[in-house]
């Protein structure tokens, strides 16, 4: 499924090329045709009233990469094709559906129930999904699955909000009715939509970012395609419920149609997204270093001090005011590489843990990964590692830790079963390898 690998260089570059201009090709083109529809002033209105909850959303979706923060690359395509290239597919498919409707002589509103979420979520996930085909390593997990989808959703919902706030709200009602009327509208838009549902393509989303994820991980082609499926289409699910609800409320003229269905259904499935998100964060990040990264413990790369840092954000937080004592600024920007790269390397050991290279330029690939990262945890380290005058020199073999006590004298010490050395200790050099086991020829004692 992912050919990364056995691509050219060239050809990478040339699709990243081709998504580029597909984007800023729809960013033009949306452009002028909202302004062009509802107008320029209804088109700043609406623009000044949806970007507002888009700090909040990115920042909360930031947070849960922190263990390791997407490229910012990355993120800006994701918002922007959810903002232009998914907006403006839904747009067409949307209005040709509407006038499809409309002369077979079945409901315009059904359009929302039956074609919309279907359009929508395939446009939100599709940049995404080719992110992961064109960079496999972009995704590694579930809980980047739900970032790059929410990211999408959220520049997806913007651009739906400055349609409906200000071509819907202000425009309809000051052509109706005049200024006051159009201002009014856009008000009462604007509660429902971004005070109300911020959240709600966002969380559609989610569902597709977790089939992503899963896919990120499996090593079967099989698996892989049914979880980008399954996750679509509850996603889809999702949304067709969302707007089953206004489309009920339209037709019954009762408003409590919708709120019973927002506290009801929505509003839990909201918290239990977020409660999930937080899970899944502290798995693949924090708890995903203790479980992967004692192979490298014991071959000598990492002491269990560092492993035992990376445990959680707090421990990673005092590991850089530490690294800011002992060695200043650079210090604490030197232990923030070392913990991106000890995450990265946790995440790469997972990926073979899981059988995910095979293929010989993938088993390479993933080698040359490995000593790029363990050279990045060396690198790093030298800036900080046994500059703390509060802690006695000591090294760590793989086994045990070697002090240099007060008296001159240099004493074996065990490792206790939980590391009470709060910061690195200075690393002896690795053994050398003995030969590695034939599934992962690259695997085993890693040596410098």
């Amino acid at each position: 499924m992912y050919g990364e690998a056995h691509r050219p260089r060239w050809v990478r570059w040339l699709v990243l090329g081709a998504v580029i201009g597909v984007i800023a090709l729809s960013a033009i083109a949306l452009i002028v045709f909202l302004g062009v529809a509802i107008g320029l002033d209804a088109l700043l209105i609406g623009l000044a009233a949806a970007i507002l909850p888009v700090p909040v959303l990115l920042l909360a979706f930031l947070w849960l990469g922190r263990y390791e923060p997407e490229p910012a690359l990355y993120i800006g395509m994701a918002f922007a094709w959810g903002a232009f290239v998914a907006t403006g597919l839904a747009l067409l498919v949307n209005t040709g559906a509407a006038l499809l409707f409309e002369a077979a002589g079945l409901p315009v509103e059904l359009v929302a129930v039956v074609v919309a979420p279907v359009i929508e979520e395939i446009g939100k996930v599709a940049g995404p999904l080719l992110l992961l085909l064109w960079n496999r390593h972009a995704i590694t997990g579930i809980t980047k699955g739900i970032v790059y989808c929410g990211v999408s959703a959220i520049g997806f919902a913007m651009v739906e909000n400055i349609l409906y706030i200000g071509g819907h709200g202000y425009r309809a009602g000051m052509d109706e009715f005049g200024p006051a009327t159009g201002v009014q509208l856009a008000i009462l838009i604007f509660i429902v939509r971004i005070l109300m549902s911020a959240f709600a393509h966002p969380l559609f989303s989610a569902a597709a970012g977790i089939g992503l994820g899963v896919a990120a991980r499996s090593g079967s082609v099989a698996v892989r395609v049914i979880a980008i499926l399954v996750g679509v289409v509850a996603a889809m699910v999702l949304h067709a419920s969302w707007n089953l609800m206004a489309v009920l409320t339209g037709w019954t003229g009762e408003p409590l149609v919708f709120l019973y269905g927002y506290v009801g259904l929505m509003v839990p499935l909201f918290l239990g997204a977020i409660g999930l998100a937080i899970w899944l964060r502290s798995r693949e990040g924090g708890q995903m270093t203790q479980r992967m990264l004692p192979d490298y413990v014991r071959a000598g790369w990492l002491a269990p001090p560092e492993v035992a840092s990376l445990r959680s954000l707090g421990t990673r937080n005092s590991a850089r005011r530490w690294a800011r004592r002992v060695a200043g600024e650079q210090g604490a920007r030197a232990m923030r590489r070392f913990q991106f790269a000890a995450t990265r390397l946790a995440l790469l050991r997972d990926r073979v843990v899981r059988g995910l290279p095979t293929k010989p330029p993938d088993v390479r690939r993933t080698a040359t990964e490995e000593q790029a990262l363990l050279a990045e945890l060396t690198a790093s380290r030298e800036v900080f590692a046994g500059r703390d005058p509060q802690v006695p020199p000591a090294r760590w073999d793989g086994q045990r830790y070697e002090i240099l006590f007060p008296d001159g004298g240099t004493r074996t010490v065990a490792a206790p079963e939980e590391p009470v050395v709060p910061v690195p200790v200075v690393l002896a050099p690795p053994a050398p390898p003995p030969p590695p086991p034939a599934a992962y020829p690259w695997s085993g004692h890693p040596h410098r």
